[in-house]
């Protein structure tokens, strides 16, 4: 599990971006799945879920994730759902309840006010990203009282831009979209690569957020030992494992 230096200097709250350790999952599961998505064992993949909650210091009933759509839709908890929530972002300022987003190559964001005491837990591909899940939640963060600049902002484990291979397509969609995303595109051997995380932090910047964390680790590389989708895809595996991310306030 990896902490934020930003986040582990508040009290009243716990975090972790975990990877794919400390699990009993088996085979390409290997070995903590958290994602019910995935065609792993569900039995595994709840004792993967309790050991997360356990360590985050949550009731297993406390950890709210999402059916994740790579949309902009946030969700404001108040109360434990009684059913698995759409959408890509969630948001709460009630105490022991945990926020989780799982990730194989997406990014996963975590957001703290301290002044509010409020969290936020995001889930951010290129689509969501594109989508403006970013002001979609800040626009929730504004509604409570917050000041940006007060936010704290971690954008976790994803896929670096050296191994984001992407089409012409997708680097002309984010040009017609704002000329200046040209900067997060770069080329080798007539390839073009992007920076999700490099997005997703300018985000937050042209919305007056200056205190954003990147944590530099590579999803698609192996020796950091996080499930990646594409990794997955390049050695011909018909699934793949989920990462997850969690924030609770005590």
């Amino acid at each position: 599990m990896i902490k934020s230096k930003k986040l582990i200097k508040f009290k009243n709250i716990r975090h972790g971006f975990f990877d794919r350790q400390g699990g009993v999952s088996k085979g390409i599961y290997k070995s903590l799945n958290c994602g019910f998505g995935s065609n792993d064992k569900i039995k595994d993949i709840t004792k993967n879920i309790e050991k997360v909650c356990k360590k985050i210091g949550c009731s297993k009933n406390n950890l709210v994730l999402l059916n994740q759509i790579h949309s902009n839709i946030v969700h404001k908890i108040s109360k434990i759902p009684k059913k698995r929530l759409e959408g890509d972002s969630l948001l709460t300022d009630r105490k022991g309840i945990a926020l989780g987003i799982l990730t194989a190559d997406c990014a996963p964001i975590l957001i703290y006010d301290p002044v509010n005491n409020l969290i936020s837990a995001i889930h951010a591909g290129w689509r969501g990203a594109f989508k403006k899940i970013v002001s979609t939640t800040l626009k929730e963060f504004k509604i409570k009282g917050s000041n940006f600049k007060d936010l704290i902002v971690v954008v976790g484990p994803c896929i670096s831009n050296k191994n984001y291979e992407v089409k012409r397509d997708f680097l002309n969609k984010f040009i017609t979209k704002e000329k200046s995303n040209k900067k997060f595109f770069n080329y080798k051997n007539n390839k073009i690569y992007f920076s999700l995380n490099g997005y997703i932090r300018q985000n937050f910047l042209n919305l007056g957020v200056k205190n954003v964390e990147i944590i530099k680790k590579d999803t698609y590389k192996t020796s950091n030992n996080f499930f990646s989708a594409r990794k997955s895809l390049k050695n011909k595996l018909n699934d793949y494992g989920r990462n997850i991310s969690v924030i609770m306030i005590k």
